[in-house]
């Protein structure tokens, strides 16, 4: 199969190139799953270009505020309890620019997605279970409801919203109208 005449759909084998023939080398499965994850093919349609907009746009957005303002950067994560919460501000606020960037512009889609999915299932962890608890050290909501499953409902809307994107993107790749999508055509 020549790669220029591959679908959406379908994938290219893993080549054994040390013995020079181009018979398929087995592949262990960790190695299957980085190469999707990795993977420039995509099965999105153009429009997926608007959920990388609004899920990159969000994140670059909050990557910038971890720097400009204590208390969303080394302020909240002190506050969570992070070991190392100047590293750890930093790391994230940096993750979140430059992959807000790469979401963006379709760039390694699939691997940022996993990335954010990650950071955003951790953020639920940690700030969403004390919220329903009461215990939680982040200063309450502004308006009722403060505290359990209602709070919860309410203060976790984005992150799940951030959170399907990013699975969304993980899913169906970045789409037709990005770099992934440039750098496929490319190889």
């Amino acid at each position: 199969m020549q790669t220029d005449t591959l679908v959406a759909t379908q994938r290219n084998p893993i080549l054994d190139r040390s013995s020079g023939n181009s018979t398929p080398a087995p592949a262990s499965a960790f190695a299957r799953v980085i190469g999707w994850v990795t993977s420039p093919v995509s099965t999105a349609p153009r429009a997926t270009a608007l959920i990388r907009l609004m899920a990159g746009a969000v994140f670059l957005s909050e990557g910038i505020l971890k720097f400009v303002y204590t208390n969303q950067g080394v302020g909240r994560f002190t506050k969570l309890g992070f070991p190392f919460p100047d590293s750890v501000a930093t790391a994230t606020g940096v993750f979140e620019i430059v992959g807000g960037i790469f979401l963006i512009t379709g760039l390694f889609t699939r691997l940022v997605a996993l990335g954010f999915s990650f950071e955003m299932v951790v953020a639920i962890l940690t700030t969403k279970i004390s919220l329903f608890l009461g215990t939680s050290p982040l200063p309450a909501p502004a308006a009722p409801p403060k505290e359990g499953i209602w709070a919860v409902l309410h203060e976790t809307r984005s992150d799940w919203a951030q959170l399907l994107c990013c699975v969304f993107l993980v899913l169906v790749g970045a789409g037709a109208m990005s770099l992934d999508a440039h750098r496929r055509r490319r190889a």
